[in-house]
């Protein structure tokens, strides 16, 4: 029940992700919002999570994961109602920051809270149906959010996660211990906390925006160097403080710098993929929003269903086996629609089979990924270890959305179907990028073994 309760509440935030896609018609017609406006909608949320993850993670294993986790869910419920009633679109806006804010204090807190209650020797397989949720989040989020859309209003998106996230503030005192970081002492370092906050916030605005502003903007490019200063000077206060925000000393295991550098390459791909399937049912080959949102659930449906039984068989089998695998499935999908998919092709023939290689891909990684990287954190790091890697994977997600748009874009003159083809070869080559750099760099099954014993 402990573990069942904290997937819910990470399958929240992963809809709320992909569930806005499918709402942004409606949210226009009703608030009159721009391409601008529409697109922060969605940026908010994301630049949100990826900020306060590290700040979270540090505060959970001080003050209490189950504690944090239960206040990230408040946040969250009242970001979710702020936005299912929002009468303009900054007003939404905002509380899409807030739901951002309260999915980067939970999210963290959500899987170290849980693995106390689990032997060490179980800890593949419940990290691998925690993992399950994000590719499950993925599959019902857009299908879900067009019958929303379809039966009641695009509000009722966000104010669906009000009665469950008050059910997950019901259940969690009853089935959750409390757990934390006995060695987690003394203030937080007061400049590096907001610098490093206020680093990736700026890092990730110039990667969402660099579409609109030109990625070679003024603008883009002070906001970037900021961004770099200030996580500069996260990382020089991280070296001296006993306290640091960024807990450098992770990054001495192989385990985990080599799992939060791959997931880079396969978070910037994933999501991008996620995007443009729905936009070749829908504007490619001119499917129903209600239609292309159930047209993407069958890939990551099986990877929600091997999302378990993979985990469970991630230390006899190898991760790095697991990560080669996994990048290397969902490289093929990128690749089979860039020769397969014309005007009028068969979707049985071609979004299929590449919708369910991407979910094998996902099935064997995207878990994997958080399995290997906590394989020799000790427990009383969990959190700290676990939002960090989250950051990391944050950073893929929103550069892979912001550089597929502009390669997508630089295409459109020749052709949309050239445009969709030059996207695909951006999400092939950063994938197989990604099972070379898994293949050199994540230890072996024998190595990984050692390095736990140690």
């Amino acid at each position: 029940m402990a573990l069942a309760v904290a997937t819910l509440a990470a399958l929240l935030t992963v809809i709320d992700i992909s569930i806005v896609n499918v709402a942004f018609p409606s949210i226009r017609r009703d608030l009159g919002a721009t391409e601008a406006g529409l697109s922060w909608v969605l940026s908010g949320y994301s630049v949100a999570v990826g900020a306060f993850l590290l700040l979270a993670g540090r505060m959970a294993d001080k003050e209490g994961r189950r504690r944090l986790f239960m206040i990230g869910v408040v946040v969250f419920i009242v970001g979710s109602l702020a936005s299912g009633l929002a009468p303009s679109t900054g007003w939404l806006i905002a509380a899409r920051v807030v739901q951002g804010i309260g999915g980067s204090i939970l999210s963290p807190a959500s899987l170290s809270m849980v693995l106390p209650e689990f032997p060490q020797e179980r800890h593949s397989t419940v990290i691998g149906v925690w993992g399950a949720s994000a590719a499950l989040g993925a599959a019902i989020g857009p299908s879900f959010g067009a019958v929303l859309l379809d039966t009641l209003s695009w509000r009722w998106v966000f104010l669906v996660n009000v009665p469950i996230g008050l059910l997950i503030l019901v259940l969690t005192p009853r089935f959750v211990h409390e757990s934390r970081d006995p060695e987690a002492k003394g203030r937080f370092d007061l400049l590096g906390v907001p610098a490093g906050t206020l680093g990736v916030a700026l890092l990730l605005l110039a990667v969402v925006q660099g579409g609109d502003w030109g990625y070679r903007s003024g603008l883009t490019l002070l906001t970037a160097a900021v961004g770099l200063v200030f996580v500069g000077a996260l990382v020089y206060r991280s070296m001296v403080h006993p306290r640091p925000l960024l807990d450098l000393e992770l990054f001495r295991f192989r385990s985990f710098w080599s799992a939060a550098t791959g997931q880079v390459f396969f978070g910037t791909a994933f999501i991008a993929i996620v995007l443009f399937n729905t936009l070749l049912l829908q504007e490619l080959w001119g499917w129903s929003a209600l239609a292309a949102g159930f047209g993407v659930v069958p890939g990551p449906a099986l990877a929600a269903l091997l999302g378990g039984p993979v985990g469970s068989v991630a230390d006899r089998v190898g991760h790095r086996n697991l990560l080669v695998i996994g990048s290397l499935s969902a490289a093929a999908s990128p690749l089979l629609l860039l020769t397969r998919v014309g005007m009028d092709s068969n979707y049985l023939g071609t979004m299929l089979p590449a919708s369910l290689l991407l979910g094998v891909g996902v099935a064997c990684s995207f878990a994997t990924f958080a399995s290997l990287g906590l394989k020799e954190v000790p427990a009383n790091r969990y959190a700290t270890a676990s939002a960090t890697l989250r950051t990391t994977s944050q950073v893929g997600f929103a550069s892979g959305v912001a550089i597929a748009i502009a390669v997508f874009q630089a295409g459109t003159d020749q052709g949309f179907l050239m445009a969709f083809d030059r996207a695909w070869t951006f999400m092939a080559v950063t994938l197989l990028a990604g099972a070379v750099f898994c293949a050199v760099a994540c230890p072996s099954r024998d190595q990984v073994r050692g390095l736990a014993a140690r």
